[in-house]
């Protein structure tokens, strides 16, 4: 009763009166989200030492963040605390029945209780072990700040869910690799900090399409074909998983009162979208990043790994991590140890994105019992088959948790796969970003067309 309260106390965004928005207020909302996430983003913690940097660029598309801003968080608390849910929800520590109104409202809080801790514990361990190094006498200052920061994204991504398209994590993490991977490309910045167009034969660049046009000029087969690659394999990536993105299976529904009409209810082949396989990326980042803290606490590396310029070298995180295979075979520096990291890494995404897809499903309102709901509500039944929530059911049953299974594998397998080929910026992250897409202009566009045709609007009972 007390968690109750507590729960039902917690700050929140204010709901919209309206039962549907409008295209116009949506769009508004997404983009005022959207640029309040970069003008965050470009903003500096105040009193932290320089030079930290470096070991966090792993973490930072996947965690939808800019580490050295006040956001350096980023998505980060809301992913651990989702994981840790989905974990004790799904294997029955937890006994919440989703499915009621009541059993919703619980969850949501529990779960916005728990957000609001990974923020106060993760702000604290960054600082107090020395992942982001305060200056003397600024450690409180910069923890206020990391919290703020914290805060800031998880009532950016409320209100993104509720007045936006889609939820801010998913907002987050396409704008941060969009914005890295137009950098990949076309970053004339050199490593060593000049202006490579300045001295173009002489001073090496950054962009990929830069240095594709550099090493023709000077003659550099490793540097073109290294270059090349990323590019080419980042178009495959992006070809192959709009084409899986398309896959999917029908099921013909009909109205109950509309003799002769009907529809097809689709079921995706990647029916848990990206979800898991953002919790097992996540997962992996905050492995890497706890392993790295510990070995800076300790003075000395522990199971989780030891490190070496913030890049794993040993340990749980390494096996879980990834190499650039195709660059290593390029640059003719490969050894047999990465075929096995390779594989190591294959497994640990694939088998949890299959189990975290099943969590995920079960926990939100995806399952067949509650999809045989929605659509006996809607007027629809299967033809030839009774009007009975048990058969539809049981229907449901045959593909959901097929399609559940197999498209956690896939979209596991697809992301691991990406990472070993090298893909630009991170293959994982394009993985995600071009489903986060698609699924954006998915609801961009049913939107926009109910809001084109009342008629619609009336048929979907908006």
């Amino acid at each position: 009763m007390v968690l109750k309260e507590l729960f039902y106390n917690l700050p929140e965004v204010k709901k919209p009166s309206e039962k549907k928005l409008s295209f116009n207020v949506k769009l508004k909302w997404t983009i005022v989200v959207l640029l309040g996430f970069f003008i965050l983003a470009n903003i500096s913690l105040y009193g932290v030492s320089k030079g930290f940097l470096d070991r966090f660029e792993f973490l930072e598309i996947i965690l939808g963040t800019d580490f050295g801003s006040i956001i350096s968080l980023g998505i980060g608390p809301i992913v651990m605390a989702s994981i840790i849910l989905q974990l004790l929800a799904g294997s029955g520590i937890l006994n919440i029945d989703t499915k009621t109104e009541e059993g919703k409202k619980f969850f949501q809080g529990l779960q916005k209780l728990g957000v609001l801790i990974f923020i106060v514990f993760e702000a604290c361990i960054y600082v107090l072990m020395g992942g982001i190094e305060a200056s003397p006498g600024f450690t409180g200052i910069v923890i206020v700040q990391l919290v703020l920061g914290g805060l800031a994204i998880m009532f950016m991504d409320e209100v993104s869910q509720k007045w936006g398209f889609g939820s801010g994590v998913s907002l987050f993490i396409v704008a941060g690799v969009a914005w890295r991977l137009f950098t990949s490309l076309f970053q004339f910045i050199g490593t060593s900090g000049e202006i490579c167009l300045l001295d173009f034969a002489n001073t090496p660049c950054a962009g990929k399409v830069l240095v594709i046009i550099q090493s023709i000029i000077n003659g550099a087969p490793t540097e073109l074909y290294s270059a090349a690659a990323a590019i080419i394999f980042t178009v495959l990536i992006f070809l192959s998983v709009v084409w899986a993105q398309n896959l999917k299976v029908e099921i013909p529904l009909s109205y109950e009162k509309l003799r002769g009409y009907g529809i097809k209810w689709p079921l995706q082949f990647f029916y848990a979208s990206n979800i898991p396989v953002i919790l097992v990326a996540a997962l992996a980042a905050n492995i890497q990043l706890f392993g790295g803290l510990v070995e800076n606490w300790l003075g000395h590396p522990t199971f989780l790994g030891s490190f070496s310029s913030g890049q794993p070298v040993s340990g749980l995180a390494y096996w879980i991590g990834s190499t650039n295979l195709v660059e290593a075979l390029i640059r003719g520096n490969f050894q047999a140890s990465m075929l096995l990291q390779a594989l190591t890494h294959i497994i640990f995404y694939v088998g949890l994105s299959a189990i975290f897809a099943v969590f995920w499903v079960k926990t939100s309102g995806m399952d067949e019992s509650t999809q045989a709901k929605n659509i006996l509500s809607s007027g629809l039944q299967i033809p030839g088959f009774r009007k009975d929530p048990r058969v539809l059911e049981a229907i449901l049953k045959r593909y959901i948790l097929p399609l559940t299974i197999m498209g956690g594998l896939a979209i596991g397998l697809f992301s691991s796969v990406a990472d070993l080929l090298g893909a630009l910026t991170s293959g994982t992250a394009i993985l995600l970003a071009v489903m986060i897409m698609y699924k954006m202009y998915e609801d961009i566009a049913r939107q926009h067309a109910m809001d084109m045709h009342p008629a619609m609007r009336k048929m979907m009972g908006a």
